[in-house]
C-alpha cells in the first residue's frame, strides 16, 4: 500500500491543494465583506435576498475549508471584520453602488468561482477534496442560474452582439 491508497483524508494535501484551499478560503472572507457592503446599498429587495444567500453559501464553503486546512496542520488566512449595517437613504446617490452594478459584481465572482472550483478539482489528488469542489461547483452554478434569472427580469442583463441567421430571414 502507497502513501495515496486508502482512506483520502489520511492522504497528505499536495502543494497545490493546499494554496487552492487557502486562496479560496481567503477569496471568500473577502467577498463576505464585500457582500455585506453590497447589502448597504442595495434597494432591490430580490437582489437583497440573492445576496444573503450568496454569503450564507460562501459562509457554508468556509467551514467546509476551515475544517480541512485545520485538519491537516495549514494555517488559516486573517478575516476581515464584518461590515456594519448602514441605511441606504444614508449613502450619497453618487457614492452608492446601484443595484445592476452589484448584481453584475456577484454574477462575475460566480462565474469565476466555477472556474476556481474546476480548477482545484482538476489539479486535486484527494478525491475528498475533489468532491467537495464538485458540490461547491454544483451549489455555485445553480446560485448561477438564479443570478441570470433576475438579470435578465429586471432588465440588467447587457448581451453581447447577438448572431442573428439571416439565410433564415430571407
Amino acid at each position: 500500500m502507497g502513501i495515496l491508497s486508502g482512506n483520502p483524508k489520511d492522504e497528505p494535501m499536495h502543494y497545490g491543494e493546499v494554496f487552492g484551499t487557502w486562496t479560496h478560503l481567503l477569496t471568500n472572507k473577502g467577498l463576505i465583506t464585500g457582500y455585506q457592503s453590497f447589502l448597504n446599498h442595495t434597494g432591490d429587495q430580490d437582489l437583497k435576498k440573492l445576496i444573503e444567500e450568496a454569503i450564507d453559501g460562501l459562509k457554508n464553503e468556509n467551514q467546509q475549508l476551515i475544517e480541512l486546512l485545520k485538519t491537516n496542520g495549514v494555517g488559516l488566512p486573517p478575516t476581515p471584520p464584518e461590515r456594519p449595517y448602514a441605511n441606504l437613504e444614508n449613502i450619497p446617490v453618487g457614492a452608492r453602488f446601484t443595484d445592476p452594478e452589484i448584481s453584475a459584481s456577484v454574477s462575475k465572482d460566480v462565474s469565476t468561482g466555477l472556474v476556481t472550483c474546476s480548477q482545484i478539482m482538476g489539479q486535486s489528488i484527494r478525491e475528498d477534496i475533489a468532491m467537495m469542489y464538485g458540490q461547491f461547483h454544483l451549489a455555485k452554478a445553480q446560485f448561477g442560474l438564479k443570478m441570470l434569472r433576475l438579470n435578465k427580469e429586471k432588465g440588467w442583463l447587457i448581451p453581447p452582439p447577438l448572431h442573428i441567421n439571416r439565410a433564415e430571414n430571407c
